[in-house]
């Protein structure tokens, strides 16, 4: 649980609500030059921290940007929407990718320079300068603080995340989904427990030196020092290129080898103790949280109302299939929708036609899946009276928080 910062003095808030919609005007540029002076005094960030699929795309810059803007808003407005959840999300992620508190350093000194360069000197005075660095402190040690608690929970030190693990077991889903099963390479530290929705980071060396790292899903029950993760090939498409390490580890990873992973983290998460009915919808391979949760609710809370609404392209391309029938026999109150469409990364203009009246006033949502998706049906789900408190989305991907999107 995040807890929101203290506000700004009078004079900063001033200083902020007059200059936020020329910052949020200018947000592309300013991040565009942030990454590209980031990168070239340190290259090593970009080769082995951040996700260069999502740089290529902008995803990455749009998300640094959207996070701070929204972070402002909330200072110098207290009816605008709460960060602690845009906080949660970024500090787990943060979590899993081993940053320590030094790095916000480093992010500080190139991100005002890109300010200044992108809206020049005589603009941004003195005066500003110090509101929106303090702006910017107020975030970040708001989010180091909640990294240094994850850390302190996993029991390591600050950015000590990252473990050997040898793959013990393979298995080929014919939708072109990899399940890998890693054990510790480490007998003596075996993996720790995990809340079912949480996340792995897996680092892959690539051949111009680079060690890019990803998020993956957990299935499987946690406890017994094994992970379990699914890695769907990403072949190319149009203004796509093929995913950088999913293609890596589905083509080349196989039993007996080892790979570089991260502790578990990740906010969208169930309560084992919660009874209240809950509502999974996803898309794709956002169905893999999905299926870790329902595995573990077949374990613990069987009984539990709890109902799946799964989009596709086609029968054939459902990721894990087999392991849903499975807990289909296992799941007495489970029910289940299947839809299948020709695009399920594109339903930006699509309706979602879910009728949230069917399910109990107190239903848990949790989405997942592309981003249009989740705008469709995050958008569905308010339109028809559910309270975003009761919205949970894990997006698979670098968030805009310009989206509003939690």
């Amino acid at each position: 649980m995040t807890t929101t910062p203290p506000g700004l003095d009078a004079r900063h808030a001033d200083i902020v609500r007059a200059t936020l919609p020329l910052v949020e005007a200018n947000l592309d540029a300013i991040t565009a030059t942030f990454y590209r002076d980031l990168f070239d005094r340190h290259p090593q960030l970009g080769r082995d921290l951040f996700n260069r699929g999502d740089q290529a795309q902008g995803s990455q810059p749009r998300a640094l940007a959207a996070s701070i803007a929204r972070f402002a808003a909330r200072l110098i407005d207290p009816t605008a929407p709460l960060p602690d959840s845009m906080l949660s999300r970024i500090g787990h992620k943060h979590a899993s990718l081993g940053i320590t508190a030094e790095q916000y350093d480093v992010v500080h000194e190139h991100l005002f320079a890109a300010i200044i360069a992108v809206l020049g000197a005589e603009v941004v005075t003195e005066p500003i300068a110090a509101a929106w660095d303090r702006v910017y402190w107020l975030m970040a040690d708001a989010l180091i603080a909640l990294e240094n608690r994850l850390y302190a929970e996993s029991g390591v030190a600050p950015g000590a995340v990252f473990r050997e693990a040898l793959v013990t077991a393979r298995e080929d889903d014919p939708a072109g989904v990899a399940v890998f099963t890693v054990e510790s390479a480490d007998p003596v530290r075996p993996f720790p427990g995990y809340a079912p929705g949480q996340y792995i980071s897996v680092g892959i060396p690539l051949a111009d030196g680079a060690r890019q790292l990803r998020q993956y899903s957990l299935l499987g029950l946690p406890g017994d020092g094994r992970l379990v993760f699914a890695v769907k090939r990403v072949d190319p498409a149009a203004g796509r290129p093929a995913g950088e390490v999913s293609t890596w580890l589905y083509n080349r990873i196989g039993l007996g080898d080892t790979l570089t992973i991260t502790l578990p983290f990740g906010d969208v998460t169930v309560d084992p103790g919660a009874t209240t009915p809950l509502i999974l919808i996803s898309a794709g391979i956002g169905i893999t949280p999905m299926i870790g949760i329902l595995e573990y609710l077949a374990t613990h809370a069987p009984d539990r109302q709890v109902h799946l609404d799964h989009t596709d392209r086609s029968p054939g391309t459902r990721p894990l299939a087999n392991r849903l029938a499975a807990l289909a026999t296992r799941l007495p109150a489970l029910g289940l929708r299947r839809r299948y469409r020709d695009h399920t990364d594109d339903l930006a203009h699509d309706t979602f036609d879910l009728d949230a009246s069917a399910f109990p006033g107190d239903a848990e949502f949790l989405l997942c899946g592309p981003t249009t998706f989740l705008h469709a049906v995050r958008g569905t789900l308010l339109e028809q009276g559910i309270p975003p408190g009761q919205i949970r989305t894990e997006q698979f991907g670098p968030t805009d928080w310009r989206d509003n999107t939690a």
